[in-house]
């Protein structure tokens, strides 16, 4: 049984999955970094406007905005919803979705010629779809559920809540926004745009039932050593070696807190790229850490490492750290009600919540220091960002009817009284 309507929410998809809306972080000064964005924020704003919102696109951001007013009389705070039209460093181009109906958990060829398979043997959660319509790509591109399903989730919910007026509600907020792939779009969006929200939600990457109000603290480092060139056969005392500075820092960093040897809530240090000569040497790292002390204790080994260098050497390293995003936990931790809301409104839709850790970074980390609280849900699908994505019908029909209830279940908790339970620990 579907809670909305399953043949609108596949056509719906479909359409979206379609439309190439990569982004491109070498465009990430530009708002926002692909034109095909642009298009899909204006399409969505005009949707919304001919669903009764209040609709437009915010030239200045590339945020599509609708607000959905209230129908009730109650005194309930606004609360909103962000959805990403981005998607992700893959090919885009000519995308074409495949539908499998009432799927039978075995394998499904995406390409014969190619040998491009998408097999439950490789990726067992597809066992857990059988018997729900299956969409995938024909293995040439990504999909797009990220965030294409978040997207369809929540014009479901709208549609139904328009096509409901007696489901009373408060004021409803809705935000598509540009270049969360290339963690850009958040930085973009302007609170004004949702005038006393109080709370919000992300709808990003998750089976349903995942729940995250949890990320990392983020940081980019940058360092840079200076060579000394001298001609090889009279360098004797005088050559430096930028290429030997770089491999003794890198040599110093610890080796067991790397991202192939860390999960759950471990942070880790992660070097992108090193190159070298003799000259000159740049090192380009990021620093990842849920804890609020063991990340700021990252920041300073790095710091103290690069004294260390600098008295061994000479003065020669010189280090910039830059500060990318905060943890979400940091704004919700006094907040409980944001997060039994919407696990209240989980087990009201027949869901089990599977409360865990983000590893990464959603809008949320962009949005929750702005004054916005801003948690991640879920847009269901798996095999993100690459060419086995895949998503079923079921699945985002789902998240439609958890942001109804959460809708309804905010009017309800604001009558009766809010679930203010402290939040425990998962971790």
């Amino acid at each position: 049984m579907s809670f909305y309507n399953l043949d609108y929410e596949e056509k719906r998809f479909i359409q979206l999955a379609k439309k190439n809306t990569r982004s491109y972080y070498e465009h990430h000064d530009q708002i926002p970094s692909s034109p095909g964005q642009v298009e899909l924020a204006k399409e969505l704003a005009k949707e919304m406007e001919e669903l009764g919102l209040d609709a437009y696109y915010n030239e200045k951001t590339a945020f599509a905005i609708g607000k959905l007013s209230a129908n009730t009389a109650e005194k309930v705070t606004p609360i909103g919803f962000f959805a990403h039209v981005d998607t992700a460093d893959f090919n885009a181009v000519n995308i074409k979705p495949q539908i499998h109906e009432n799927y039978d958990g075995q394998k499904i060829i995406l390409d014969e010629k190619d040998n491009i398979v998408l097999d439950p043997t490789e990726f067992p959660d597809l066992l857990n779809l059988r018997g729900q319509t299956l969409i995938t790509s024909d293995g040439h591109t990504l999909l797009g559920v990220d965030d294409k399903a978040g997207i369809t989730g929540a014009l479901a919910m709208l549609k139904y809540l328009t096509e409901h007026p007696e489901i009373e509600h408060g004021d409803v907020f809705v935000a598509f926004g540009p270049d969360e792939e290339i963690g850009c779009g958040g930085q973009y969006f302007d609170p004004a745009d949702f005038p006393n929200v109080e709370f919000a939600y992300t709808l990003d990457n998750g089976r349903p039932g995942d729940f995250e109000y949890d990320t990392f603290n983020a940081s980019e480092v940058t360092i840079h050593i200076r060579g000394t060139v001298v001609h090889p056969g009279e360098a004797y005392g005088l050559m430096v070696n930028a290429t030997t500075l770089m491999n003794d820092f890198l040599s110093n960093l610890p080796q067991d807190q790397v991202p192939e040897k860390s999960r759950n809530h471990d942070g880790y240090f992660l070097v992108l790229h090193a190159q070298s000569n003799v000259d000159h040497a740049d090192i380009s790292m990021i620093i990842r850490d849920f804890d609020q002390s063991e990340y700021n204790r990252k920041e300073q080994f790095i710091r103290d490492l690069v004294k260390k260098m600098n008295k061994k050497y000479g003065n020669r390293f010189t280090v910039n750290i830059r500060e990318q995003y905060e943890n979400i936990y940091n704004y919700i931790k006094d907040k409980p009600y944001i997060v039994n809301l919407a696990l209240d409104a989980y087990r009201k839709s027949g869901l089990k919540p599977n409360v865990q850790s983000f590893r990464g970074g959603t809008d949320g980390n962009f949005i929750s220091p702005k004054g916005i609280p801003t948690p991640n849900l879920f847009n269901g699908g798996g095999n993100y960002h690459g060419r086995y994505e895949y998503v079923t019908v079921e699945q985002i029909d789902k998240l439609a009817e958890v942001l109804t209830n959460i809708v309804t279940e905010h009017l309800r908790q604001t009558r009766t009284g809010r679930n203010e339970k402290p939040l425990e620990k998962y971790w």
